[in-house]
């Protein structure tokens, strides 16, 4: 789960929108293949799931817009610290519409959320991809009102970008950015394992070879940062 580099944000859903029911642990697991390792971790980790806002065309007028018809707000009330990525991905994989989770623990909250889209191949399957997490803040701060757009797709959008890591460059769409972010990430990952064997190699040639390939990471890394 990658944390924004950005302040994070906690927002203000209208009373209209919401729900505020209790998801039974059961029903996630009736929806898809549920494990006894990750049910353990949902037995373990979560407190409760509850329903707490739809946000729809009758609920906060707004038209639907490429696919995105309702976006959810679940809470998730946690027991210990740390939620296992597993827990949220299977309770993604049971509900076929975009979510935003609030992670509550020790007076805390944060927002979670994986870009979650329609399967171009198979459109009665969902992609999920990774996910991404505003920093904890107290449960009682100051929370923002909703982004001013058009439609659902430009909320969720919006919603989604407040928790990635870099800002989007001008025109750049939400896939765009992500396939940035995904090579980012990558890029950074294969940087630090190039690095650590830099600092073991004792030949002379070699280290001059991992050096060159390391510039040219780190050009690649600054140009896609910037």
């Amino acid at each position: 789960m990658r944390q924004a580099d950005i302040t994070p944000a906690l927002f203000s859903f209208p009373q209209q929108a919401m729900v505020a029911r209790v998801v039974p642990k059961n029903k996630i697991y009736e929806r898809g293949p549920v494990s006894s390792m990750l049910r353990d971790k949902f037995v373990g980790q979560v407190e409760q799931i509850v329903w707490a806002y739809k946000l729809s065309p009758e609920t906060i007028n707004l038209p639907a817009r490429d696919g995105v018809v309702e976006i959810q707000i679940f809470d998730i009330m946690q027991k210990t610290a740390e939620l296992d990525e597993e827990v949220l991905r299977a309770i993604d994989r049971a509900i076929p519409l975009p979510i935003i989770f609030q992670l509550h623990h020790e007076q805390r909250t944060r927002m979670v959320a994986a870009f979650k889209r329609p399967s171009e191949a198979d459109a009665r399957k969902w992609v999920i991809d990774g996910y991404f997490a505003g920093g904890w803040l107290p449960a009682d701060s100051t929370r923002q009102p909703l982004p001013v757009v058009l439609d659902l797709r430009r909320l969720y959008e919006q919603l989604l970008r407040c928790l990635l890591p870099k800002p989007a460059r001008p025109g750049e769409s939400l896939p765009e950015q992500m396939e940035r972010l995904d090579r980012l990430r990558s890029l950074q990952s294969e940087h630090a394992k190039l690095d650590a064997r830099l600092h073991k190699e004792k030949q002379f040639n070699r280290k001059v070879v991992l050096n060159a390939l390391l510039r040219e990471i780190q050009n690649e890394i600054a140009e896609l940062s910037a």
